[in-house]
């Protein structure tokens, strides 16, 4: 059940937050302190454009857009200016993105306009804020942003349903933008002066998408920790390396949480005290390492989500409207619609969660290899030969890592100048972005995969017992996935897995027994 309390558009949000509003339905409302904030920006822009023909040129309200910016636009078109500006720059193509990151880009869109730096009329973030409420979703493509001079053809889409153009989807079906708002009891706005480039000038796509993705990874370093725990039982490991003394002399914080992790899930295993005397001196790196390797993803995944913390609450508007004491304004051109910041932390954040899925597809061999795996039957198969058990399911998460690979190339070393060479340099932070959340996806495969075989290794195991925080998990696999008997289709296996770790059954089942995991 989603929070009854809306969320105030204008006041400080949480990357906690915008999750509540894009994938638990969270209302919106506008924050009676950022009305106030609007009105007076409001005034400013207007006062230029009520000034006509006899006031200064300022970018966006009565000049062009980008290497057109010192052609003058006439009074009497300034507001075709605008609709023209949301016309032509949308241009996305590819897949359409999920209804969770459209809902993204239109709360932080609301928020910087809420904000009151942008010019914008109340009604134009009231409208934004009623279809969030109603989920009135626009069709928002998920390619043809390069990431500065903000998302602009992303957005543009976005702006395009405000206008009642462009295409949405409401109760389930898609129709155009007018019919979309009209079903929900809504109007469609005209944009007034600024008000097209100040819906399409920002970060919001890099920056919903990224924030979601990273909050997914953050999830999947614990869910890597659960997974771990039951390989090493399965493998018959030792919880020796993640002593806390090792971890104080090289006191990393994602280190120290991932061991503290598994030290919770490993106490009091049968499996454990049945090899304390074996001759085995040390486990393979991804046994025992888990602590360094996770915990340096968790570090990093912790230094993207602040970054985007930050963005959240920050105005990537262009130019920006600052009010003066005297009563005037000054309206700033600058480049805080550049996407760097994203683009870097997110290129960060597929690498340090491809991590996760690389050591996890280490372990998942570690657990079928007959030569690793300390007395399991080759490839976990109930009977060797006459049937594979899972020696595919370890092809397929090799399969995964290698494309991760493919896809942590970063994209914010890249750079085409667009706009005529007045656009020189762009960050490519939505490509970073899109990337993320393919490699979220391959990762979580990749840990289902681990879960399920680590399963079959305590399975084989009995009658000795794990711990019994991975007995809670195993237990959870098992509700959902049967031992394997005989070979059968395991893509079924494979979701049912991912979806016990997607909606967080798998980490709530654990944290019964150790309490909440870090």
């Amino acid at each position: 059940m989603h929070p009854q309390t809306p969320l105030l558009l204008g006041c400080p949000i949480t990357l906690s937050d915008l999750e509540d509003i894009t994938r638990r339905g969270r209302r919106v409302a506008l924050c009676p302190e950022a009305r106030a904030r609007i009105v007076a920006s409001r005034a400013a822009v207007d006062a230029i454009a009520l000034a006509g023909d006899s006031a200064p040129a300022v970018y966006g309200i009565n000049t062009g857009f980008g290497a057109l910016a010192e052609t003058r636009i006439g009074e009497r078109d300034v507001i075709a200016l605008q609709r023209n500006l949301v016309r032509s720059h949308a241009t996305g193509v590819g897949p359409d993105l999920g209804e969770a990151e459209v809902r993204g880009i239109m709360v932080l869109r609301a928020q910087v306009v809420a904000m009151g730096y942008s010019g914008v009329r109340a009604e134009v973030v009231e409208l934004l804020a009623d279809m969030l409420n109603a989920r009135v979703t626009p069709r928002i493509p998920s390619q043809g942003s390069v990431g500065a001079s903000g998302d602009l053809a992303p957005l543009a889409h976005l702006a395009l349903v405000l206008m009642g153009e462009g295409e949405a989807t409401f109760e389930g079906r898609r129709m155009t933008g007018g019919e979309a708002l009209a079903a929900a009891g809504l109007a469609p706005v005209t944009l007034a002066a600024k008000e097209g480039l100040a819906l399409i000038n920002g970060t919001q796509y890099m920056a919903s998408l990224g924030a979601l993705a990273v909050r997914d990874a953050l999830a999947l370093c614990t869910v890597a920790d659960i997974a771990g725990a039951m390989s090493l039982e399965a493998n018959k490991g030792s919880k020796r390396p993640f002593d806390e003394r090792l971890m104080k002399v090289r006191p990393h914080p994602g280190q120290a949480a991932c061991a503290s992790n598994l030290r919770a899930m490993l106490d009091d295993s049968e499996i454990m005290q049945s090899h304390a005397d074996c001759p085995r001196v040390q486990d393979a790196y991804s046994l025992r390492c888990m602590p360094q390797v996770h915990g340096a993803s968790r570090d990093a995944l912790m230094w993207a989500a602040e970054v985007l913390a930050r963005e959240l609450n920050s105005v990537t508007d262009n130019p920006t409207v600052f009010l003066r004491e005297d009563g005037g304004a000054d309206l700033l051109s600058g480049g805080n619609f550049h996407g760097q910041p994203l683009a870097l932390a997110l290129d960060l954040a597929a690498m340090a969660a491809a991590e996760l899925a690389n050591i996890s597809e280490r372990r998942v061999e570690q657990l079928v290899n007959p030569a690793l795996s300390s007395g399991l039957t080759p490839f976990l198969a109930p009977q060797s030969g006459l049937h594979s058990g899972f020696m595919i399911a370890q092809v397929a998460s090799a399969s995964l890592v290698s494309e991760n690979k493919v896809l942590c190339h970063p994209a914010s070393v890249d750079s085409i100048p667009s706009s005529a060479g007045r656009e020189d340099h762009v960050s490519m932070g939505s490509v970073s972005a899109k990337k993320l959340a393919q490699v979220i996806e391959n990762v979580r495969a990749s840990l289902a995969i681990e879960i399920m075989t680590a399963a079959q290794g305590i399975d084989q195991r009995r009658p000795l017992r794990s711990s019994a925080a991975v007995e809670r998990a195993y237990a959870a696999v098992r509700a959902v996935v049967p031992t394997l008997d005989e070979d059968r289709p395991l893509y079924r296996d494979i979701e049912a897995v991912k979806g016990l770790v997607t909606s967080g059954a798998l980490a709530r089942a654990v944290e019964e027994v150790t309490g909440p995991l870090q």
